[in-house]
């Protein structure tokens, strides 16, 4: 019976390692590709110090690891089945928690008034990808986009998208995509284009849950 207690508190620390919303932010954008400690950092709007010790319990957890690249700690998932279990513990928590259907609700209030921004699903994105009817843009900063993205996506970060426009066509749908099902970077840019009379809708999962569902990645 030692023995068995001995594995489950083992298994354990990787609820422990999950336990903290920083660390989970963290792990969002190491789902994007891998990444130093400095830009998982400002991503998770933390200290580089802060930072480090949520990496450590992430480490011990068996989430991530690291390998030095000159004077930079280079951190990266160890294992891309993380992203399927973070996706069932969004699934369990908006499931069973009035809280998170609550705080869902708020982070997309505009979305859900008249119901004019709803969200694409993975079935009708994949559907208006075959028939070439929708155009995906990505906005990720570069460096996301460049560790994978959706297949012929135009990548847009944010803060660059009024000087861009030219580069987005009126005639299409667009759907816009970002990291994840809570990323408000799609969701703003949505907002953004349709008030310029775009015909456009966000993907309602990220890069990361396109990747794991194995679909075709670039």
């Amino acid at each position: 019976m030692t023995d068995r207690q001995d594995l489950l508190d083992t298994l354990a620390q990787v609820g422990k390692a999950l336990g903290n919303g920083h660390r989970l932010a963290l792990l969002e954008r190491l789902a994007q590709g891998e990444a130093a400690v400095e830009t998982l950092a400002t991503t998770a709007d933390l200290t580089v110090g802060n930072a480090s010790a949520h990496l450590q319990h992430l480490r011990r957890g068996g989430l991530v690891t690291a390998n030095r690249s000159g004077k930079q700690m280079i951190y990266h998932l160890t294992d891309q089945r993380i992203v399927t279990l973070l996706s069932l513990m969004r699934d369990v928590a908006e499931t069973n928690l009035a809280e998170m259907e609550r705080l869902v609700s708020r982070l997309f209030a505009e979305d859900n008034s008249d119901g004019a921004l709803e969200a694409i699903s993975q079935d009708e994105l994949l559907s208006g990808l075959r028939r070439g009817s929708v155009t995906l843009l990505d906005v990720r900063p570069e460096d996301e986009f460049e560790a994978g993205h959706l297949p012929d996506a135009i990548n847009i970060p944010l803060e660059q998208l009024e000087a861009m426009l030219d580069e987005l066509p009126k005639d299409r749908e667009i759907v816009a995509y970002c990291r994840g099902p809570y990323c408000v970077l799609s969701h703003e840019a949505v907002q953004r284009l349709r008030a310029l009379g775009y015909q456009v809708r966000r993907f309602d999962e990220g890069f990361p849950e396109w990747k794991a569902a194995g679909l075709p990645v670039h």
